[in-house]
């Protein structure tokens, strides 16, 4: 039965029905009920995409909305992308032409540069087919002889510059370098010489740098400055040369320092001197002299200075968060990008390069008495093991869902990329590390091992199908991917190989163990290092592997590390270290299903008394299913189960299916074969 219309009049929802006459008053009232309801709601039109173009031909006076019009300036650019409400945009995307973008300043990233909601993740990434450079380089121009007929050529340097490193066409150069030229003894400031020390006539003294492969143990290299050279003294800079020769000593009769780490002191001769002129004697090496503002160097066969592109650091950090907690950058991306020539010229200083492990070091006035040393000693700082981390070319701290994806790191002064401290969410894919003075990557740090908020935690990290190659091409203490305390991160389908030291190193704090003390208490949990393929490693230094473990991993097998199906072979060191390496209080640690061959050293390191629980037991720790020659026997006691392992003298012996998923995946390979642009 139809109403009435009365009975219509009161059941229309809106007064737009007004607009329908006559008869149709009914099916208005009907489609209007629809209306409410939804029934006839339009679909909903998706967000703009926004595109914003840069070229180093480019003018920041352009619109930088199309490729023809492009911005020239990164920091124009990152205006641009501020300035758009991310809550009701498209994806947002910054192209980059190919060419160099030479900085001045860090660029930095903040809660502003944040994409998010309908916007995404933000992208900066190459435009198809071109390789944009973001550089902190200064190119060095103006080459010549420095006298007819002249292996040595010279070019005049920027006021005030400062490097350690020189890149001729992309190839690094070594600072000239050479022997002790006399014989010294050392004392509490420096050496004594015999009289008429020839480097004494040397020019610019105080930029001589002293390095010691070994000086503070088999895994590390410490470097420290000349301060100034008399005919029959040398005395060195400080504080590097307390840090590296008065680390205080326990006095529990144990011989070891409070640090628990290392020596207390450099005790050899250095075996290598750095930065003189009058070293500079083979090709390929230069001297930067300071205080004339002057490179000299001498090319090697086929270098053309007058054509060549010549490139020395300046800017020390290239990009970077804003390090706050309360302004961390989200949702931005990365690809396509190569980062190269960020500078570090700390070791030049009077603070030097006094190693600890890793690339970590001493430093301050102090530091070889109170630094890191907490309970330990009177006025010692905290945590225990908080020393100094070098820093990262890229840098982020404090932040969520930073990616990198086909990036390229190189020609680096320092370490590599940072995610430090407070970095969630991130992913590094299919990257390359390369020619970098440090580690290649860091992840977390070691300064907050128990963490007052949830901000600080670093977590859920996953680097995959990335290749390390000729990492700590200069501190070669250094460590091709090197985590601190971190959680739920996973280090996967990786290639390492032809580094100095150690491959992977991760977890901090478990030296107390050497003098029966519990390790240092820390929240890393859940973490998976896995099908990495790892080979020609510990070229240079001693007491390393292929993964390094120290410090607590979790707080049950199930939480603990999983170190699995890796794929290692050919570790070059002869002595000192393990392959497959757990050492002091590393515990809760799983190593499952990998394969090693051609090994000097024993693939697995030893079982550790469990001081964290105190209770006589080891450290819990699971060995089974291993592939590798002269393992450790089966055992099954005090939290430690060993089984199932296989003895093998080479690949022949490893399953196919372990050796084909270790290293890069397919999809990935491509990045093998790259080069710098």
């Amino acid at each position: 039965m139809f109403p009435t219309r009365q009975q219509a009049r009161l059941a229309k929802p809106v007064d737009v029905v007004r607009l329908f006459i006559g008869p149709y008053r009914i099916v208005a009232a009907f489609l209007c009920t629809l209306l409410s309801l939804g029934a006839l709601a339009l679909p909903a039109h998706a967000a703009a995409a926004v595109t914003y173009f840069v070229s180093p031909g480019g003018s920041d006076s352009n619109p930088g909305t199309s490729a023809g019009a492009p911005f020239r300036t990164l920091t124009k650019a990152q205006a641009a992308v501020r300035a758009i409400d991310k809550s009701t945009s498209g994806p947002i995307t910054v192209t980059l032409a190919g060419g160099v973008y030479r900085l001045s300043k860090t660029l930095t990233f903040t809660a502003a540069d944040s994409g998010g909601g309908t916007a995404g993740t933000v992208w900066w990434k190459a435009a198809s087919g071109q390789s944009p450079v973001i550089s902190g380089g200064a190119q060095i121009t103006g080459w010549a002889r420095t006298s007819a007929g002249s292996g040595i050529w010279s070019a005049p340097a920027p006021s005030g510059l400062d490097t350690r490193q020189l890149y001729v066409d992309g190839v690094r150069a070594q600072r000239a370098t050479g022997t002790l030229p006399v014989s010294v003894t050392q004392t509490s400031t420096g050496y004594t010489t015999a009289s008429g020390d020839p480097l004494a006539g040397w020019r610019n003294p105080s930029s001589i740098e002293f390095v010691y492969r070994g000086g503070l143990g088999l895994w590390t290299e410490p470097r420290c400055p000349v301060a100034s050279v008399t005919s029959t003294a040398i005395t060195m800079a400080q504080p590097c040369w307390n840090n590296s020769t008065q680390r205080v000593m326990r006095t529990d009769d144990s011989g070891r320092t409070y640090n628990l780490v290392g020596r207390k002191s450099i005790t050899e001769a250095p075996t290598a001197v750095e930065n003189a002129y009058e070293l500079l004697d083979k090709p390929g090496e230069f001297y930067l002299d300071r205080s004339e503002h002057r490179f000299y160097y001498v090319p090697r066969s086929g270098e053309d200075l007058t054509t060549a592109d010549v490139e020395a650091p300046s800017l020390d950090t290239l990009v970077a968060s804003s390090g706050s907690a309360s302004d961390e950058p989200s949702h931005v991306g990365f690809q396509g990008i190569q980062f190269s020539y960020a500078n570090y010229t700390t070791s030049d200083t009077g603070t030097g390069f006094s190693e600890i492990q890793a690339t970590y070091q001493v430093t301050g006035a102090t530091g070889y008495a109170t630094q890191g040393l907490c309970q330990f000693v009177p006025g010692g700082t905290c945590p225990y093991g908080n020393w100094t981390k070098m820093p990262g070319a890229v840098r982020f701290t404090y932040d969520k869902n930073i990616h990198f994806d086909h990036d390229y790191f190189v020609h680096l002064g320092a370490a590599g990329l940072d995610l430090g401290n407070g970095s969630q969410g991130d992913t590094v894919t299919a990257c390359v590390f390369t020619d970098i003075s440090g580690n290649g990557l860091d992840l977390g740090g070691v300064d907050i091992p128990q963490p007052s908020s949830s901000a600080q935690h670093t977590s859920g990290i996953t680097v995959k199908d990335s290749h390390f190659y000729d990492t700590a091409a200069e501190y070669h203490g250094g460590v091709a991917i090197d985590a601190g305390y971190i959680e739920t991160s996973t280090i996967t389908h990786n290639q390492i190989d032809h580094v100095p030291y150690t491959a992977i190193s991760i977890g901090w704090g478990g030296w107390p163990d050497k003098v029966s003390l519990p390790a240092q208490p820390n929240y890393s949990n859940n973490n998976t290092v896995s099908n990495n393929l790892i080979y020609d490693h510990m070229a240079l230094l001693g007491d390393g592997g292929a993964v390094y473990t120290n410090g607590i991993t979790g707080t049950s097998m199930a939480t603990g590390e999983k170190v699995t199906g890796n794929v290692v072979h050919d570790q070059l060191n002869t002595s000192g270290g393990h392959v497959l390496y757990t050492d002091n209080g590393a515990t809760y640690v799983s190593i499952l299903g990998n394969a090693v061959w051609n090994i000097n050293v024993s693939p697995w390191g030893s079982k550790h008394v469990n001081y964290t629980a105190g209770d006589g037991t080891y450290d819990p720790t699971t060995i089974e299913g291993n592939y590798w020659p002269n393992g450790p026997s089966d055992y099954d006691y005090k939290n430690v189960l060993i089984q199932n392992n296989h003895a093998v003298t080479g690949a022949s012996g490893v399953p196919s299916s372990i050796i084909a998923a270790g290293g890069i995946e397919s999809q990935y390979q491509a990045i093998l074969s790259w080069q710098p642009a």
